[in-house]
């Protein structure tokens, strides 16, 4: 399981977004929402979705996450 990047919730870890249904409708309205994980889902069926840390304070060295 991971967690929800606005709540804390659980949610799978298998999912393509990093947000709950609830916040995501919160942020963004059911429609959008909706085609964001679409899209999301699609991307990662096709192979074009890639995951990557966006946190500017992030390092990996050798295998080994660093937060500074």
């Amino acid at each position: 399981m991971k967690k929800c990047i606005y709540c804390k919730n659980s949610i799978l870890a298998e999912s393509v977004i990093d947000f709950c249904e609830p916040c995501g409708v919160g942020v963004w309205g059911k429609k959008m929402f909706d085609t964001i994980r679409s899209n999301m889902e699609e991307a990662s069926e096709t192979g074009n979705l890639v995951s990557t840390n966006m946190n500017p304070n992030f390092e990996e060295n050798e295998g080994k996450k660093t937060y500074f």
